[in-house]
């Protein structure tokens, strides 16, 4: 072994890993060059055609550089360099006979920060970590890994907590755990957005997983990756690098009518919203990116779709009809939440994931868990097997694990867009299952629903979807409106009242959205200012949420919520600068956030663009129930005093983790995400 604790035949290992990503990009390099160069020269007429009637190929290449950088986290650390991607893109179009095309996008990254930061995001990342026990009000830190039971106090073993006997849990001393799982390479969970103020917390891996595997797992696309695959995460077994690739027509029927085929890699927008989705859910999201900043066009993850649209033409009600069926027949694919030890892991999600796999995996230490008395609250080691995250359910392919969308549009006579949409499909999000496959302490039985014990499998379940669109102009104001509602059944939310910790329930979403070019004269007396609003609402039916002994039990997630975004968009200099700025505003939440930007457009084929990504005011980041004092084994985990301590429900007793998080929303989690970027991009 070396001393990093890596063999010489897993660093032989990382070596090919790394030749391999270079041959991929060799790969990319080529494919540019021949396509830039035929581009150039102009003699794509040489590329292969499909009779006389074909077209040239039209191809264009693009160069980006995006660099990143933060200010301090909530440790009160300067992050520093969060960004160094360099992205090759190519596109090309060909028109063949028939009336038939090719439309292909092929996309390439490799992000240096993994390399140039990796104190932060590489190998280096972490360290060795320490964890609060409060005592009597006071809180004391307690070293990961456990001090035992004869270290005063602080840390106990989950045996020793009123006898319980949970098997395999007892550590015959901390040196037993920390031989399975060493204090390095660690962060405390939710450090980078919140102090733990009493909370639980526990320790989550933040290496690549080449370096350190400890709660690594494939949560989806995302989870498992080693350096070279943050660094180019397109080369991969999904071909990430195509982010198109389809042939399309249109077929002329009788009456006017027209079919429209599109069949291939692609993107299926439905919606036409900012930041947040209603109706655009056909495609998964790649928050990795960016968290919820990037346009959607370029953060969707493309799938294998088919699409038919037999557009209808006029009638005596319509203008316009056309009736699409959209089939993705790829296989399933969650939204990529970003892997714990990278810059954007959005509501701080994968790093809770990775923190609880490596909990049931190895065993750990979790702070502030065992209540022993009155405002006396132990830092606990668990073993493995015990709680955490077991089993990850991915669907794998078949018919009934595909995708099924119809939509009717159409236009009035007066000039109203809209449309009507269904889908079925399986949700984006993990939903976390709990109670399952524990050990009873007195028996050594396992069963798969011990009810409120917080061990987790992951599920993806299956969602409807039944919604509309409407767009239209309103002259008197000068305005376009944009109108989009959805009811969904089958989503699942944590629910600590429930005894698997988790309850299904429809959703209700809505947005408006407001676009007006208006004259600002300080700004430009020539050109008009866009100012485009956009509100959106949810509404969860059948939310459950009382309060417990010691706090709120239930639902996190608010039963309505509201979300504001305002743009501000300008136009100079001949089109050729334009800044702007976006403001996003978590109502409930109580937080905001505001992206200002600069974008020079400095010749036709380059471009500059300068900003940064702000969080205002003060977050609130809601503590909610973890789910330590819920019982599973009355009266051994009863709090101390508990009025019914042969019940298993939850108390109510919470902090920040897990679940402040789904009150905090996507821009209070990020709240110590303050950045600054340059962006280059050259059109060759």
């Amino acid at each position: 072994m070396t001393p990093n604790g890596t063999s010489d035949g897993s660093r032989r290992s990382i070596r090919r890993a790394g030749r391999g990503a270079a041959k991929r990009w060799a790969l990319m390099a080529c494919a540019a060059g021949a396509f830039s160069g035929a581009g150039a020269q102009g003699t794509a007429n040489a590329l292969p055609g499909l009779g006389e009637e074909s077209e040239p190929w039209k191809v264009d290449f693009y160069y980006e550089n995006d660099t990143h950088a933060r200010g301090k986290d909530a440790t009160g650390s300067h992050v520093g360099l969060s960004k160094f991607r360099n992205t090759a893109q190519i596109e090309a179009d060909k028109k063949f006979t028939g009336g038939w095309s090719f439309r292909s996008i092929l996309r390439g990254t490799f992000d240096g920060v993994y390399r140039m930061n990796d104190d932060e995001y590489g190998r280096k990342a972490g360290g060795s970590i320490m964890l609060e026990s409060t005592a009597g009000g006071a809180r004391l830190p307690a070293a990961y890994g456990g001090l035992g039971a004869s270290s005063g106090g602080l840390v106990v073993d989950h045996d020793t907590v009123a006898g319980l006997g949970l098997v395999n849990n007892k550590f015959l001393n901390s040196a037993d755990l920390l031989a399975r799982s060493p204090n390095a390479g660690l962060r405390v969970l939710g450090d980078r957005w919140h102090p733990i103020n009493g909370g639980v917390a526990f320790a989550t891996p933040v290496r690549p997983c080449d370096t350190d595997r400890r709660g690594c797992a494939n949560f989806g696309g995302y989870g498992n990756s080693s350096r070279s695959d943050l660094e180019s995460p397109e080369f991969n077994e999904r071909l990430d690098f195509i982010r198109e690739a389809y042939v399309r027509n249109t077929v002329q029927l009788e009456d006017g009518k027209s079919l429209f085929l599109k069949l291939g890699k692609q993107q299926v927008v439905w919606g036409r919203t900012d930041l947040f989705r209603v109706l655009d859910v056909i495609n998964p999201v790649d928050y990795s990116r960016n968290n919820i900043y990037d346009e959607l066009q370029d953060i969707r993850i493309p799938m294998w779709i088919a699409q038919a649209e037999y557009r209808m033409g006029g009638g005596d009600i319509l203008q316009e009809r056309n009736l699409q069926v959209v089939w993705n027949f790829d296989k399933f694919r969650p939204n990529n939440l970003g892997q714990c030890g990278t810059a954007n892991v959005i509501l701080d999600a994968g790093c809770f994931f990775r923190g609880m796999k490596n909990l049931w995996d190895n065993g750990g230490t979790v702070a502030n868990f065992a209540n022993v008395g009155p405002g006396t609250l132990l830092a606990t080691n668990f073993g493995p097997g015990q709680i955490g995250l077991n089993k990850v359910h991915l669907p794998s392919w078949s018919l009934k694990n595909t995708q099924l969308g119809v939509k009717f549009e159409g236009v009035t006579k007066e000039g109203v867009s809209f449309s009507l949409n269904a889908l079925t499909y399986r949700s984006q999000l993990p939903s976390l299952h709990g109670g399952k496959r524990a050990v009873n302490g007195f028996t050594g039985e396992f069963r798969d629903a011990w009810p409120y014990l917080i061990s987790f499998d992951m599920e993806f379940p299956r969602v409807h979807l039944i919604g509309g669109s409407m767009d239209f102009h309103v002259e008197s104001v000068g305005a376009a409106f944009r109108v989009e509602a959805a009811v969904t059944e089958g989503e699942e939310f944590a629910n600590t009242l429930k005894p698997k910790l988790y309850s299904k329930n429809n959703v209700f979403r809505s947005v408006i959205g407001v676009d007006r070019p208006t004259f600002v004269p300080f700004i430009s007396e020539t050109r008009t200012t866009l100012f485009s609003g956009q509100l959106f609402y949810q509404h969860i039916f059948d939310h459950q949420l009382k309060n417990g002994q010691f706090g709120p039990v239930g639902m996190p997630d608010w039963e309505d919520n509201a979300i504001a975004t305002l743009l501000v968009k300008a136009f100079l200099m001949n089109d050729r600068l334009s800044p702007q700025v976006i403001f996003a505003r978590d109502f409930r939440a109580k937080a905001m956030a505001a992206a200002p930007s600069l974008e020079w457009l400095y010749s036709d084929n380059l471009k500059l663009t300068v900003g940064g990504n702000f969080k205002l005011g003060t977050t609130r980041a809601d503590k909610f129930d973890d789910c330590r004092a819920c019982n599973p084994w009355g009266p051994f985990t009863a709090p101390v005093g508990d009025s019914d301590p042969m019940t298993a429900f939850s108390r109510g007793l919470g902090g920040f983790e897990p679940l402040g998080r789904f009150r905090a929303g996507p821009i209070g989690a990020a709240f110590k995400e303050d950045e600054v970027f340059v962006s280059l991009r050259y059109k060759f």
